[in-house]
C-alpha cells in the first residue's frame, strides 16, 4: 500500500500561513509597494520620496510639486492600475504630498 504524501508547494503553505494569521492584505499591500517603482516609471520613481499603505489609501510623497500636480489628475488610473496589478482592489483611496 502507498504511504499518502502530505507534502505541499511552498506557495501553498504561505498562502496558508498568510491567510490563518490575517497577513493576507498586508502581503499584497507590500508586494504592491514595492513594485511601485517598476509600475510607474523611471521618471516618477525618481521624484518619489516615499509610498505607504494604511487602511486601503495609498500615501505617496513626491519631491517635486510639477510631479504632484500631474499625479493629482491621473489619480483614479493610478488607483485602478495598481488594483488591476495587484488583481483585486487594495487601493481604495490615494494621497499625494
Amino acid at each position: 500500500m502507498k504511504r499518502k504524501s502530505n507534502e505541499n508547494p511552498v506557495s501553498e503553505v504561505i498562502d496558508l500561513f498568510l491567510r490563518q494569521y490575517g497577513l493576507n492584505n498586508r502581503y499584497k499591500e507590500f508586494r504592491l509597494l514595492q513594485s511601485w517603482n517598476e509600475l510607474m516609471g523611471p521618471m516618477i520613481a525618481k521624484h518619489t520620496k516615499d509610498v505607504k499603505m494604511f487602511n486601503g489609501t495609498l500615501y505617496v510623497d513626491l519631491d517635486s510639486a510639477p510631479m504632484r500636480n500631474e499625479l493629482s489628475f491621473a489619480k483614479s488610473r493610478i488607483i485602478k492600475n495598481l488594483n488591476d496589478e495587484a488583481g483585486e482592489e487594495i487601493v481604495k483611496e490615494m494621497v499625494i504630498r
